[in-house]
């Protein structure tokens, strides 16, 4: 089905450019990364070089001053080669850490960090949930303390996406005794300062090439002008800026949709069985027109959420159910692929393989399947 034109010849442009940096930068090296837990730094500065970081970001601070269709483009091209590593750490620095600084961070705080964020000179982290606290903002723990011209940072981060490679982190923390959502504030966290200390690399059942740790805060100053908009109101931020997450979310989940179908419609094409090739058996055809009709209805309903977002109409319900429902078929859907590759899609030198376990985390993180339907049912 053709799609509708949502996406001009600019972003076209762009999606040829992404195929490109795949072929020569990404795929070469992405079975090395995930051996390794991280991609290479030497990446995130080629990516600067074309433009593939924080597109969103004013040109008055190096970025293209582009709307969300080039993140998507970005987002998209990367799910569908199965690119995990680039592609959600690239997400967590462009569609997510940045929009805090751009938004309510200070003048001075964006011509300090931007240009280093769009070069890939810098990469930033958005350090959020807690060992204990899951997808509960409201009970986060990590605490500051004002002290004398500056804030004093003590607790501990969990799950964090960049977390060995980042520079800077946007670090939520709350300011007044109470654990609840009126304590909170975002800070800039540069991961130089003393006090700073990061845990191992975790390990984890997918997405071997993205780095993820636990970050530890002990008495870690930094001065109040790091303090991201005011005090008080990070819930508030965070709020207005999850949408766009949990966007980025459903566009990596319908781009590894797109990514597996292909993959499997070419290996049922050259398999055979019994004499026959895979694809001319009646449960593979029907197996396959099943999952190219739920594809196509993501896909419609990913593009009309896209569309919202672009007028800044989607609201927080609507980003629920769009990464609900394309996270949801991601499940399914590489669950169908990965048996129709048979004894070989359990092998982990098959993308299929690595794309299955790389699809679990999708309902977990941004929000569990379960907290978007908490969010959704509000709306009723």
């Amino acid at each position: 089905m053709q799609r509708p034109p949502i996406f001009q010849e600019e972003h076209e442009l762009l999606r040829e450019t992404v195929r490109r940096f795949i072929r020569e930068e990404v795929a070469p090296y992405h079975a090395q990364w995930e051996r390794e837990g991280m991609v290479a730094r030497e990446l995130w500065r080629r990516a600067g070089e074309i433009g593939l970081l924080c597109p969103s970001v004013p040109s008055e601070y190096g970025g293209l001053g582009a709307d969300f269709r080039y993140n998507t483009v970005i987002g998209e091209e990367l799910a569908r080669a199965f690119a995990t590593g680039p592609l959600f750490g690239f997400m967590a620095h462009s569609d997510i850490a940045v929009s805090y600084v751009l938004h309510y961070g200070t003048e001075e705080q964006k011509r300090r960090i931007l240009p280093g964020m769009i070069s890939g000179e810098i990469v930033c982290a958005i350090a959020m949930t807690e060992p204990a606290t899951g997808s509960d903002l409201a009970s986060i723990g990590t605490h500051a303390v004002a002290d004398a011209g500056d804030y004093v940072l003590n607790g501990s981060k969990m799950f964090i996406s960049n977390g060995q490679s980042a520079d800077v982190m946007v670090v939520v923390a709350r300011v007044l005794p109470q654990v609840d959502a009126k304590s909170l504030s975002l800070f800039l966290v540069e991961c130089s300062r003393p006090g700073f200390s990061r845990g191992r690399n975790l390990e984890k059942l997918g997405l071997k090439a993205q780095d993820t740790s636990e970050i530890f805060f002990s008495n870690l100053r930094i001065p109040k002008s790091n303090l991201i908009g005011r005090e008080h109101e990070a819930f508030g931020y965070l709020m207005a800026q999850l949408p766009q997450e949990r966007l980025s979310i459903a566009i990596a989940a319908m781009g590894a949709c797109e990514g597996a179908y292909a993959e499997t419609l070419a290996y049922v094409r050259e398999r055979k069985a019994f004499g026959r090739h895979i694809c001319e058996f009646q449960n593979t055809r029907f197996t396959l027109a099943g999952l190219k009709t739920e594809i196509a209805a993501g896909r419609a309903f990913l593009d009309h959420c896209l569309s919202l977002h672009l007028k800044a109409d989607l609201d927080a319900s609507g980003a629920a159910m769009c990464k609900l429902f394309t996270t949801e078929l991601q499940g399914r859907v590489v669950d169908a692929c990965l048996q129709l590759f048979g004894g070989y899609g359990y092998m982990l030198e098959y993308p299929i393989a690595r794309a299955y376990a790389d699809a679990r985390v999708q309902r977990i993180y941004g929000g569990t399947s379960e907290i978007m339907k908490e969010l959704i049912s509000r709306s009723l």
